[in-house]
């Protein structure tokens, strides 16, 4: 396959993420509104979708871009020299207009505001500890599938996400596209802005630890960072 134009992978970029909030967001409206108050059937219905999403969000423009979605995941990926530095900018505009785009998409079709902030609490060492863990677990799972089982990576970073929604305190943001999208809509999936900048220092810290051990513990060459994700080259 002939490389992408930078142009098509923002692009892919913008929808990719646009579409993982829609799922974030209106799943969680959808699963608050039909569980009668139990919160525990709202989030498995909230993590379900979400990861059934990943599956086929990352299947469908992994080999455009890499269907990274994530600030985090390109960062990442141009410092062991995946995604060239010049090409960073543009793919975090993409993510991050794309999760506000997806975040007014969810609040529209469930008849909400387009844009409201959301005053859910996510504070405290406890929440910027799990988004550290899910973070780093997923630059994990990533890097550990991209060089040794490239093929199921979409699988297993949704599988982790998932699992990370109920293993972590702060139902794992691990993306912070993601995370300051959320502070626009108050429902189920929301986060107040007030604790959004906390949540992405963690995230981003998790994502550089989890690179640095895993350029020593599977060391990353060019090809295997090129294709991050899935190959897109």
């Amino acid at each position: 396959m002939t490389q992408t134009t930078l142009a098509r992978r923002t692009v892919a970029e913008f929808l990719g993420t646009a579409l993982l909030l829609s799922a974030i967001i209106g799943s969680g409206i959808m699963g608050e509104r039909l569980a009668n108050g139990n919160a525990a059937i709202a989030l498995l219905a909230n993590s379900i979708a979400v990861g059934a999403a990943l599956v086929a969000l990352i299947l469908t423009f992994g080999e455009i871009s890499g269907a990274h979605f994530n600030p985090a995941v390109t960062l990442s990926d141009a410092a062991v020299g995946g995604v060239k530095w010049r090409d960073v900018p543009f793919y975090i505009f993409g993510q991050i207009t794309g999760a506000f785009a997806g975040v007014g998409l969810a609040n529209a079709m469930f008849d909400l505001p387009t844009f409201f902030a959301s005053h859910k609490a996510r504070a405290g060492n406890s929440q910027l500890l799990s988004e550290f863990v899910a973070t780093f677990g997923l630059l994990a799972v990533i890097w550990g599938c991209v060089r040794l089982r490239s093929n199921v990576t979409p699988f297993a970073v949704a599988a982790y996400i998932v699992a990370a929604f109920w293993f972590t305190a702060s139902t794992s943001f691990a993306n912070p596209a993601v995370t300051l999208a959320r502070t626009a809509s108050d429902t189920f999936a929301g986060i107040r802005p007030t604790d959004a900048p906390g949540f992405i220092v963690a995230q981003m810290l998790g994502a550089a630890a989890a690179t640095a051990l895993f350029k020593w513990l599977v060391p990353i060459d060019k090809n295997d960072a090129e294709n991050v994700i899935v190959s897109h080259q």
